[in-house]
């Protein structure tokens, strides 16, 4: 199943996607409510929408933390010379940078100068997990979608204080859509790659995961409690712009293109204030 979040005449909906069409759901509540309800509620009588004419909202808009993964990619870790973590190295995005499929993302250029981009697999969580063993770790899943942990380099590096250059608004696109676990067999064996404006800028595979789900998940659960609609974003492969020679960085326009293979195609515009 695909599920998503958008807007119809000024309000919050759930949907349903099949190939190119969005079923309106009967269900009244936010996409937290709907994973803790773990409904199954059909189709509404209402006529589908085509993709092409759905405002995104991100899929989910009301997540209890938003927790993320630095280093994550043995290719990534090689190429920012970095030294591949021991243990998973973990950071925070706040539910202000979330935004969805479609949507702009924007920034200052007073506040930054250099805005990065990162695809990354996003999990989403289907149960309260605490302490929970690795084995069972992703029986707490609901799903995955596509996300993009923009990062405004300068004010990463530039203090070393991750939360701020990563938490800007508009700062973690998230979409168009959660595809549940039981479609994707291993999430540990998809394509993954970023393209701006048509040229490929990463291009690998989850496979280079140092710390697979299952782990990261009870790492995670034994420090602080999971709840469902948590939002988990894995890491990110190779090709980032801020280790490019030279540095390749977002401009005004530009359209940045995530593409996770079972899961989706997230497309956002940049814009520049």
């Amino acid at each position: 199943m695909k599920v998503t979040q958008f807007i119809l005449d000024n309000r919050m909906r759930l949907g349903m996607v099949e190939g190119d069409l969005l079923w309106p759901l009967r269900f009244p509540g936010s996409m937290v409510d709907f994973i803790v309800a773990e409904s199954k509620t059909g189709k509404t009588s209402e006529a589908p929408l085509s993709l092409r004419h759905v405002r995104f909202a991100p899929v989910v808009s009301n997540p209890t933390k938003i927790i993320a993964l630095g280093l994550n990619y043995l290719d990534h870790a090689k190429e920012s010379k970095g030294t591949v973590p021991k243990v998973p190295l973990i950071f925070a995005k706040f539910p202000n940078s979330l935004i969805g499929h479609n949507e702009s993302i924007v920034w200052h250029r007073e506040i930054t100068k250099k805005v990065d981009f990162e695809a990354e697999l996003a999990v989403v969580m289907g149960k309260k997990a605490s302490r929970c063993a690795e084995k069972d770790a992703l029986d707490y899943v609901f799903g995955y979608c596509c996300a993009n942990d923009v990062s405004a380099r300068d004010l990463q590096f530039g203090d070393g204080q991750w939360v701020r250059g990563k938490s800007l608004d508009t700062f973690c696109p998230l979409g168009p859509w959660i595809v549940t676990k039981d479609e994707v067999a291993d999430p540990h064996s998809l394509a993954i790659k970023t393209t701006v404006n048509g040229t490929t800028m990463q291009d690998s595979s989850t496979a280079m995961m140092i710390f697979k789900i299952p782990q990261v998940i009870h790492f995670l659960a034994r420090h602080l409690t999971l709840m469902p609609g948590d939002i988990i974003l894995t890491g990110t492969p190779h090709g980032v712009g801020a280790f490019r020679e030279p540095s390749i960085y977002l401009k005004d326009g530009d359209e940045v293109v995530v593409e996770i293979e079972k899961v989706g195609r997230l497309v956002n515009t940049c814009k520049v204030l």
